[in-house]
């Protein structure tokens, strides 16, 4: 009875020990990949136990939601944990978003929150066009749009980037005016 006891007496020892000692607290994670301006919600958040130690003041928790949610500030990668930085309470970030049609295929590696530069070149008599230039710098892949269905209308993929308000002019007019444009990917660190 006494060895009973002491067993007994030793493993709830052990428990609250491991126990005290266990820092880890619950952040949230995106399920999918997040880009600027979508706002978040808890069905689209993953609950993670992560030992952040003096850092989870840095990341979002539970009681951090709001019911209305959360707008994204900057792109937060697939399972990434949310930072308090990356989220706003309104959206401030002015962009807008654009469907840019493909004309041919897509630059490899193209995801969602991947950086691109929109170049530009209007077209001129004869089938020519002027030199390409850039039209949007580092606007954000929102989504790809693959057709579907075994007839697909248009020319196929489809692209939704998200650019600054003040660009929006300028590309909704390249793109009713026919020009060529292409999607190039933004170098890290380009302006």
């Amino acid at each position: 009875m006494i060895g009973i006891v002491l067993v007994g007496a030793s493993t709830a020892g052990v428990w609250a020990l491991v126990a005290g000692l266990d820092d880890s607290v619950d952040v949230y994670a995106v399920r999918e990949t997040a880009t600027p301006g979508m706002r978040l919600h808890a069905d689209d958040l993953a609950l993670e136990s992560a030992r952040l130690g003096g850092s989870v003041d840095h990341y979002l928790t539970p009681s951090e939601l709001p019911e209305q949610g959360l707008v994204v500030t900057r792109t937060v990668g697939a399972g990434e944990l949310v930072p308090d930085s990356a989220v706003d309470t309104v959206d401030r970030a002015g962009l807008a978003t654009v469907v840019v049609p493909g004309r041919g295929p897509l630059p490899s590696g193209l995801t969602v929150g991947s950086a691109v530069d929109v170049w530009a070149a209007a077209e001129i008599e004869q089938g020519g066009y002027e030199p390409p230039a850039v039209l949007v710098a580092d606007a954000q892949v929102a989504a790809v749009q693959e057709p579907e269905g075994m007839v697909a209308s248009g020319s196929g993929i489809a692209v939704e980037l998200l650019i600054p308000r003040e660009r929006v002019a300028a590309l909704l007019q390249a793109l009713a005016s026919g020009d060529a444009i292409d999607l190039v990917p933004a170098r890290a660190g380009s302006d």
